[in-house]
């Protein structure tokens, strides 16, 4: 199997990664106190783990020596119990924010946001290149992936998505635009059809929404853009990714 490359060119991709993160720091700046005990669909987290992974996540890709940090520590933690790497890794940046109160969080993700697009920006062309030494898991099997497609890629629809779930569970306001929210989800869609390869018509509204086809025997779907990338990441939505051809994209 090769392993996935970032379909996306690289400005476009560090534009969305400083726009997904000021989003993120907005949103955690607008939560009121109470908001932050609400359970997420993430059903080990509240929203203030959820967002202490998400300043982990931040804090990993602002500084190589931090990134390599919470890798040692995410291998010797499977060393002792096992597991899978990436539930290792997000456990160790909850655990490590157990004490941390919502603004601090808040106040550190805003700071250490702009270091982490730097840190992304920086990645060399050789490194982007290089296959991953972890398979990942998508769609029942183990995959390879580039970095390039780690960096370029899953490290701004991670925030995206887990910027969706804060707003879901706290009821707060979510900010969409089609220059931004839009090229993300149709980046997704493009996957999406790469990965089932099979026709369909897709349309899908709001903000970030738009139409897609593939070939002229497949079915014709209409749903909301949102709910479309909650169900092909599974999360909770009003399609199932049955309805999806059962075709899952990592976030």
């Amino acid at each position: 199997m090769n392993p996935r490359h970032p379909a996306l060119p690289r400005p476009l991709a560090l534009r969305l990664a400083a726009t997904e993160y000021d989003r993120c720091a907005t949103l955690f700046s607008s939560l009121e106190p109470g908001y932050w005990t609400a359970q997420t669909d993430c059903p080990a987290w509240d929203v203030r783990q959820m967002a202490a992974h998400m300043l982990g996540m931040v804090e990993m890709a602002a500084s190589m020596r931090e990134n390599l940090r919470q890798q040692r520590l995410t291998r010797r933690a499977l060393a002792q119990a096992g597991g899978v790497y990436i539930d290792a890794l997000t456990q160790l940046q909850v655990d490590e924010r157990a004490d941390w109160a919502p603004h601090r969080i808040a106040g550190r993700y805003r700071a250490r946001a702009p270091k982490a697009v730097t840190g992304r920006r920086r990645a060399p062309s050789f490194v982007r290149h290089r296959t991953m030494p972890q398979l990942l898991g998508v769609n029942g099997a183990q995959e390879p992936w580039t970095f390039g497609y780690l960096i370029d890629i899953i490290l701004t629809r991670d925030p995206w998505m887990h910027r969706l779930d804060i707003s879901r569970a706290t009821g707060s306001p979510l900010h969409l635009t089609p220059d931004h929210d839009g090229v993300i989800v149709a980046d997704i869609v493009a996957e999406w059809s790469d990965r089932h390869g099979k026709d369909f018509a897709l349309t899908l509204t709001g903000p970030a929404g738009g139409s897609w086809a593939a070939g002229a025997n497949g079915p014709a779907l209409t749903l909301d853009a949102i709910d479309f990338c909650r169900a092909v990441a599974r999360r909770p939505a009003t399609v199932t990714l049955g309805e999806l051809m059962n075709t899952e994209v990592p976030f």
